[in-house]
């Protein structure tokens, strides 16, 4: 999203911690959000490009606060990347805290920052993609997708 007249376009679609989060790489405060309890049939589209990124079938309960899914509905909706931004500079602290190195899931066809991914969910695939739901949008089993949001 560089495009100056899309940025601005997207600004005004988007709620201000939607912006925040996709584009900013925020978080939104734990427990907060619409999908964190949230247990519907369907699927979970970008909040700013609608591509579905996950299935009902794979949400969980995590206690995290954000909405936790234990897969995404194909590997090449999200792009994964390493994360230091906890840490700042500070190697001797990420040194010290391996685990302050989180991986960040991105959308792949936007770009937009969604959440990140632990290695800690149940099994068998020992994954949560811990999803701020700022960054998503719930379309329920059988509605038909439109792309005005």
């Amino acid at each position: 999203m560089t495009d100056i007249n899309t940025k601005e376009e997207l600004k005004k679609r988007l709620t201000p911690l939607q912006w925040h989060v996709t584009q900013e790489k925020g978080t939104e405060r734990p427990f907060t959000g619409c999908y964190n309890k949230f247990y519907e049939k369907g699927t979970y589209t970008c909040i700013v490009c609608d591509q579905e990124l996950f299935s009902s079938e794979t949400k969980y309960d995590s206690g995290c606060g954000w909405p936790a899914f234990n897969q995404v509905l194909d590997q090449g909706r999200v792009k994964l990347t390493k994360d230091t931004s906890h840490v700042g500079g500070n190697l001797l602290l990420l040194i010290a805290n391996p685990d302050m190195v989180r991986t960040e899931v991105t959308c792949s066809k936007c770009g937009a920052h969604l959440g990140h991914v632990f290695n800690d969910g149940p099994k068998p695939t020992r994954t949560r993609f811990c999803i701020n739901s700022a960054s998503i949008k719930f379309h329920e089993t059988g509605e038909e997708k439109c792309n005005n949001s």
